[in-house]
């Protein structure tokens, strides 16, 4: 097996599913994540942004998400994430309000609005309320859960899960799309799976475009040279967010078995920790029970 890129990190994801040219790739994944009905299904869609390389070197820290816009003029974003850096609901409720807001036009009714779809695919497991890999969340009241509008929509696909759920043989490729769509992100670090794609593929055209788009993008010696530098990056964020975890439970654990005096201590020197780390203050206030007031204090 020739060695690929590896398609969760967003650079990579953003070469196969945003790129212009792969529309017919993009189409497939939302049609079997939306569950739209067969009259409704995804047959158009306008990838905003395309311009990868441009993006990519103008702001190498920001996300590489893929905005699209169906025909019928639903906006959609689809962010993938290695790690977890907390608030994602509100980041992804931001993007929604945010592609929700920029349709009104000068003399536009507000019926016009269209539906606005986030899409977070999670390489780590973030809601423990279920065991589910796929969560879809929309408004509903709170007692007779009926719907108030079909405006909003938040999507949640944590991959841990659906690979446990794979190996356990409770989903299967072959069966439903988007367990398909999803192992496609794990296939660069699965011999197994992506064998079984492979022989899906045979019998899946869209499904055999993307992963011939994948291979004949990670033989392109340019696109290796910034998918390795974006690759760095994020790695290089993903282990700041996991040093940060780890001094602070550290901290914690020494809190517990110290005096109250020892447990200030230790939660000043880990707010210090993370102030060199670039965490924002309202989050170390948070993560270590200080005020933002004493945070600022020791940035001081």
């Amino acid at each position: 097996m020739k060695e690929l890129i590896n398609l969760k990190i967003d650079y990579a994801f953003k070469l196969i599913f945003g790129k212009e040219g792969n529309e017919a790739i993009l189409i497939a994944f939302l049609n079997a994540a939306l569950r739209l009905p067969q009259k409704s299904r995804i047959d158009g869609i306008t990838i905003m942004s395309p311009e990868l390389n441009k993006e990519y070197h103008d702001d190498k820290k920001s996300i590489l998400d893929v905005r699209a816009v169906t025909i019928e003029g639903m906006q959609i974003n689809i962010e993938i994430q290695l790690s977890n850096q907390y608030d994602i609901e509100k980041r992804s409720l931001y993007y929604w309000a945010e592609m929700y807001s920029r349709q009104m036009r000068e003399g536009m009714a507000y019926k016009e609005l269209a539906k606005a779809v986030t899409i977070n695919i999670l390489d780590f497991n973030y809601l423990n309320q279920t065991k589910n890999y796929h969560s879809v969340f929309h408004l509903y009241e709170d007692e007779e859960r009926f719907q108030l509008t079909e405006a909003l929509e938040m999507h949640f696909m944590e991959l841990p899960k659906l690979v446990s759920k794979w190996r356990q043989r409770e989903v299967s490729p072959w069966e439903n799309g988007l367990v398909r769509w999803l192992l496609l992100l794990e296939g660069s670090e699965n011999q197994e799976i992506f064998k079984i794609l492979e022989e899906i593929a045979m019998q899946d055209p869209v499904l055999h475009q993307a992963m011939t788009a994948w291979e004949k993008t990670s033989d392109d010696p340019n696109v290796r040279e910034a998918y390795f530098a974006r690759r760095k990056a994020v790695l290089d964020e993903k282990a700041a967010v996991r040093e940060a975890e780890l001094r602070l439970k550290e901290a914690i654990q020494k809190g517990i078995e110290g005096r109250a005096e020892g447990r200030a201590e230790g939660k000043a020197e880990v707010a210090k920790n993370l102030l060199d780390l670039g965490m924002e203050i309202s989050k170390i206030a948070k993560a270590t029970g200080m005020t933002e007031d004493e945070v600022k204090l020791l940035k001081d």
